[in-house]
């Protein structure tokens, strides 16, 4: 069995494409899970909402989705976040506000965690950047793999039974899954990666080979950024694509 393990799409249909395209088709065994953030920053939330109804197994909240329902405080955000959450308000339907609605807080699959954020308080936002914040949560987690996104930048920690870490931010990377250590695993962002990698990024965890990669996919950047212009967005959101901050 693999999991498909996308995240951070942030309405980015030439990106989500891609990574689907790479994915390819795959077997009734497997899945695809996605880690929230479906909508923000990009120009396509319904045709990307739509892509997850069809696709995805699961679709975790993040936390652009919890403030596009009116959940979360669009002040927590940066201007240019704050304005793309009214944004996607006014353009999305209200069969896709549903989708939305119907997405978990966390997915619970037997020794795997699947949040957006962080395994502890998932609806607080908070950021797993470095080894100290991977160790307050990885302290504690129940579950022997934990993925996330949230950050947009790639990245494992893992900690042996003895409290000992390894691991970092890469770009991409495979790792080998021991059953004496507990993992978190950030995926990074499908649509908008923010460790100057402008391409796609994603994770297939093979449980059988117990294995976990992070792969990069590149997209037509172009095509996106034409759109956002066409659609007046932000200077700053269109050009941070190619530049992959």
């Amino acid at each position: 069995m693999r999991y498909f393990i996308l995240s951070d799409i942030h309405s980015n249909l030439e990106a989500l494409e891609a990574v689907l395209e790479d994915i390819g088709k795959i077997s009734p065994s497997d899945k695809l899970i996605c880690l929230g953030d479906v909508v923000g920053y990009g120009p396509n939330p319904n045709e990307c909402i739509e892509l997850m109804k069809e696709r995805a197994g699961v679709t975790i909240m993040g936390n652009h989705d919890h403030a596009v329902l009116g959940l979360t405080d669009p002040a927590y955000f940066n201007p240019y976040a704050a304005y793309m959450v009214f944004w996607t308000r006014s353009v999305l339907s209200p069969a896709n506000r549903e989708a939305l609605e119907s997405y978990r807080i966390s997915v619970i699959e037997g020794e795997i965690l699947f949040v957006h954020a962080t395994p502890k308080d998932p609806l607080n936002w908070e950021y797993i950047f470095s080894a100290s914040d991977a160790r307050h949560h990885l302290q504690d987690l129940k579950e022997h793999l934990c993925f996330i996104g949230h950050s947009h930048v790639p990245l494992y920690y893992a900690m042996d039974p003895r409290g000992r870490l390894t691991g970092g931010r890469k770009p991409a990377f495979t790792l080998r899954v021991d059953d004496q250590l507990r993992y978190i695993v950030n995926v990074g962002s499908v649509g908008q990666p923010r460790d100057y990698n402008p391409q796609s990024a994603y994770a297939i965890y093979d449980v059988d080979n117990k294995t976990i990669e992070v792969r990069r996919v590149p997209y037509n950047i172009q095509a996106v950024q034409r759109k956002m212009k066409e659609a007046d967005l932000p200077p700053f959101l269109i050009n941070r694509l190619s530049q992959g901050v």
